[in-house]
């Protein structure tokens, strides 16, 4: 068998030609600058010809339902295992995805909770119990010898009535006596109740003493009794008074509320046996929210304070005035008062209405005049009823934009109904289980002692999901609950629940192809990852990681380094053996990294900031304590901690959304906190995340920076253009007159293949220019709009020097490291970490302010030690500029050149949430508590 896999003659994308031997069995890092074709090389070439071949191994049957695979541009690939890819992409957005379902251990739990649990009344909260006759004979033989005892069937329990037809029938039947509320009586004598008290009534079925064998006896006594009482018996004692309630029914016998046969679905929130009536098993309702309504309390109504379609504006003589001004009569409040001054009931009546109390309403539209007696139904009411009757698409989305997510009152955010959560193992709902973070539900699955037939069908359900909560924490996702929701997770959490998966599945031979799993894991969580690759590894099976991270390539069996530079400029294998080798090698701007030749230096000084400060006080939004932070303006400010201290939960949450309702005017509901000091020393906040900079193949980085417009425009001024009358219109791919119409300027036509998948070709009549001859023939200098959009940033640079207004935006491309991207490169083959990067380039084209704040997160995703250096220049020229820079980041090359650091922890989840240390990087290296001042230590 051979021992290696051998690609030669490697041409997807941008490789250039490329042959590369890898060992098998072993754990290989591919890296390289961003762009350079590490992932064309690991994802678009081996792993895309191991899928293919492993299914053109199927029968075709089974391939109609996979869809065919592309040949990836190769020669030759020798020695390949089946792959399977575990990149970032594959998070699932479904609000019904939990970490549970998706780590399947939910399954099993639904499994456990269903053959091992205990139900309960939802209502009283006791316990219920089934129990067969044999049960309940075997119960009461079980009584001392000698025990006097009566079989009772409760026929009424707590019932209204005078009950006289019950009583008779009980007297047809051939029973004798009858004890009705305690109290002992003959049927035969007349018995009178009172209508209108609660009695509880009770046929005396037999009067036995425990000698000798009872059992026929007493079996047919309480069957008779069960018959009559609904399922229920009464064993009484009179010597003791003491009373025993046995049941046949699966119910509740104070409160009536009768449950199902116990199954796996009764727990599934996706199965309307088990979801919570309310929210269809969503958790969440979509509800008007008065805090989006009424972003800013210091305005009053009158200066438009209220925040809603057809309610912001009462300057002008409009319905909404009239309404205001009936209700400030009424109520006595001031329209030019701040909001936060009204009274509560003012608040209450202005945003849920005067249920039903009519209002005297004064109109005057010019020819006429009067009085109107009328309800006022309420902001939040009105909108909630508009959404509901529109027709209109447009307006339900502006409606809608005045609504969040609240947890439903009904199961208060647990998915389930109530019958579901009242049923426990071991004392715990399965809702309050999947609350905990991993590490204590290991503990308490490990802790959990069951008895006789619950232990022995719980104990393979058990094994089961020790095991994947363990995989869960080796590769460091201790904090996580099973109950968040998949969408909230990062990429690198999702790469990692989806390794943990794997690692569950125990297969050996086959070839994993990771796409960074370290991102978003502090360094301390980054040995347990690497343990976690090692064991993969020592399974029997291959490990390819495309990675930037400089622990995981020292760790290492074997290193293939791609480069020299990106995109046009990459595509080359730079070097490739140990780690040694890599450093050896004169070319490998890696290898220079790794030996230290190249670094990124500690700045001299560090800067204090402008004198201002944006402080936070009592965030408490997730698992934050109630901190207070304070973030020095005109600083470049990093917020660190272990993975899951809370660093998105205040940035992200609190600070990034509460800057963009108050700055931008954006509709968000910040996370919970207390209140800001000092939003009045900024102007505007400006998020970069890494979010796609669009979602079709039309948007391309010179349409999101705003360069297509200006290169349009600089076209349509051309003697050629001015001749024909085309203006910038002509020149745009998303509108017919300049596009091709033969494939509505995509430049490439969709041919469906019957049993092979789908081919795109360059459209015959264009040639994938995307517009039309008459079009192309308008050039400047020599090119047209076609060529310059297949144009690199570096390229376009030199083309277009002598405009500074496209040049300049297009300089702010190179200065973050996309020189290598083309300018009509589709967005959807862009990278988080590029499209990341484009938004930056777009905010540093605009005039800067210097009262700007930035926020990112993990800009360093994707990013190459050289690229990080390029990352770090454009930041400090922001913060330079009198801006401040607020950055969440694990990367320690970014982290010891920041000007102030905040970092949370001490642990993640539950043990997080707090502030362990602020300061300069020396002062976090210095802090004995804190995990990354204790890594930063050795960087400075």
């Amino acid at each position: 068998m051979r021992n290696s896999i051998l690609v030669r003659g490697a041409r997807e994308n941008n490789l250039k030609n490329v042959d590369v031997e890898i060992p098998r069995d072993a754990l290989c890092v591919f890296t390289g600058l961003s762009g350079s074709g590490k992932s064309s090389l690991a994802f678009d070439t081996i792993y895309a010809e191991g899928r293919r071949r492993y299914v053109d191994s199927l029968s075709a049957y089974a391939r109609q339902f996979l869809g065919q695979m592309d040949k990836p541009d190769v020669d030759v690939i020798e020695g390949l295992s089946p792959a399977i890819s575990i990149d970032q992409k594959t998070t699932s957005r479904n609000p019904r995805s939990t970490v549970g379902t998706v780590t399947e251990i939910y399954d099993y739990l639904r499994l456990l909770w269903a053959r091992a649990g205990t139900p309960h009344c939802p209502r009283c909260g006791r316990e219920i119990r089934r129990q067969t006759v044999d049960q309940i004979v075997d119960k009461v033989l079980a009584l001392p010898e000698g025990t006097r005892f009566q079989v009772l069937a409760p026929v009424v329990r707590g019932k209204k009535g005078e009950h006289v037809k019950l009583l008779a029938d009980a007297r047809k039947s051939g029973f004798s006596r009858v004890r009705v509320d305690g109290i002992l009586y003959d049927l035969s004598e007349e018995i009178t109740l009172e209508k209108n008290k609660k009695h509880t009534i009770e046929l005396v079925v037999d009067r036995l003493v425990l000698r000798g064998d009872l059992t026929r006896r007493l079996t047919d006594s309480v069957e008779t009794a069960l018959e009559h009482g609904g399922g229920l018996v009464v064993i009484q004692q009179p010597d003791t008074g003491e009373e025993t309630l046995f049941s046949r029914n699966y119910a509740c016998d104070e409160c009536g509320i009768s449950m199902p046969e116990l199954s796996p679905r009764m727990f599934s929130f996706n199965n309307p046996m088990g979801a919570c009536p309310e929210c269809s098993g969503l958790g969440f309702l979509l509800k008007v929210d008065p805090a989006i309504i009424i972003p800013d309390p210091s305005l009053s109504i009158y200066d438009g304070g209220i925040q809603a379609s057809g309610w912001g504006n009462i300057r002008s003589d409009s319905i909404a005035r009239m309404y205001f001004d009936a209700l400030s009569q009424k109520y006595h409040f001031d329209l030019h008062a701040p909001i936060s001054s009204l009274s509560k009931e003012a608040m209450d009546v202005i945003l849920y209405g005067t249920r039903g109390e009519k209002l005297t309403l004064h109109y005057d539209r010019g020819s006429s005049r009067g009085t109107l007696e009328q309800a006022f139904e309420g902001i939040i009411p009105n909108i909630e009823r508009r959404v509901r009757e529109t027709q209109s698409e447009a307006m339900r989305k502006e409606l809608e934009e005045t609504m969040s997510a609240s947890p439903c009152p009904h199961c208060h955010g647990s998915r389930l109904s109530d019958i579901s959560r009242a049923v426990t193992v071991g004392g715990l709902s399965i809702t309050e289980f999947c609350d905990m973070p991993v590490d204590r539900e290991l503990a308490f699955v490990n802790d959990l002692r069951l008895e006789g037939a619950q232990a022995v069908i719980a104990e393979q359900i058990l094994r089961e999901i020790r095991a994947r909560l363990g995989f869960l924490q080796s590769v460091g996702l201790r904090y996580l609950t099973l109950s968040r929701a998949a969408a909230t997770l990062s990429g690198g959490e999702a790469q990692r629940i989806r390794l943990a998966t794997q690692i569950g599945s125990s297969l050996m031979g086959v070839l994993y192809i990771l796409d960074e799993p370290s991102i978003g894991l502090h360094q301390r969580d980054n040995d347990k990852l690497l343990d976690t690759l090692r064991r993969l590894r020592d399974l029997g099976n291959t490990l390819i990681v495309v990675e930037h991270d400089e622990d995981t390539i020292r760790a290492a069996d074997y290193i293939v380094d791609v480069g020299p530079g990106a995109g046009v400029h990459g595509g080359q294998i730079m070097a490739q053996g140990t780690l040694q080798d890599i450093m050896n090698a004169p070319d490998s701007i890696t290898g220079q990294y790794l030996s230290g030749k190249r670094r990124i230096a500690v700045p001299a000084q560090r800067r204090a900031g402008n004198g201002n400060f944006l402080r936070v006080f009592g965030c408490r939004e997730n698992n934050l304590r109630n901190v207070d932070v304070s973030i020095p303006l005109g600083t470049l400010t990093c917020v660190t901690g272990v993975s899951g201290s809370g660093k998105s939960s205040l940035v992200n949450e609190i600070i990034s959304k509460k800057l963009s309702a108050t700055l931008n005017r954006a509709r968000v509901r910040p996370g919970r906190h207390d209140r800001f000091e000092g939003i009045e020393n900024l102007d505007k906040a400006i998020v970069i995340d890494q979010s796609p900079i669009g979602r079709t193949p039309r948007s391309n980085p010179a349409t999101y920076t705003g360069l297509f417009a200006d290169i349009r425009d600089l076209f349509a001024a051309t003697a050629d253009a001015k001749a024909r009358g085309y203006g910038p219109g002509r020149f745009s791919f998303n509108v017919k007159g300049g596009r091709c119409e033969a494939c509505s300027g995509d430049g490439l036509v969709k041919i469906e293949m019957h049993f092979l998948p789908d081919v795109y070709v360059p459209c015959d009549v264009c040639r994938g220019a995307r517009y039309n001859r008459e079009t192309l023939e308008v050039r400047y200098r020599g090119k047209s709009i076609a060529d310059v959009l297949e144009m690199t940033a570096d390229e376009a640079l030199g083309f277009f020097e002598n405009l500074p207004r496209i040049r300049d935006k297009v300089a702010t491309l190179v200065e973050v490291g996309l020189g290598y991207v083309k300018l009509g490169q589709s967005s959807t083959t862009l990278s988080g970490g590029e499209a990341q990067r484009v938004k930056l380039a777009t905010e540093l084209a605009r005039r800067a302010t210097g009262r700007t704040m930035y926020i990112l997160d993990e800009p360093t995703t994707g990013l190459h030690m050289y690229d990080v250096q390029k990352l770090l220049d454009v930041l400090q020229k922001l913060v330079d500029a009198g801006n401040t820079v607020l950055v969440i980041e694990h990367n320690l090359d970014v982290i010891k050149c920041a000007d102030h650091i905040i970092d949370l922890g001490p642990e993640g989840g539950d043990g997080g949430g707090t502030i362990v240390a602020t300061g300069t990087p020396e002062d976090i290296a210095a802090c004995p508590a804190s995990f990354t001042g204790q890594y930063l230590k050795k960087m400075l």
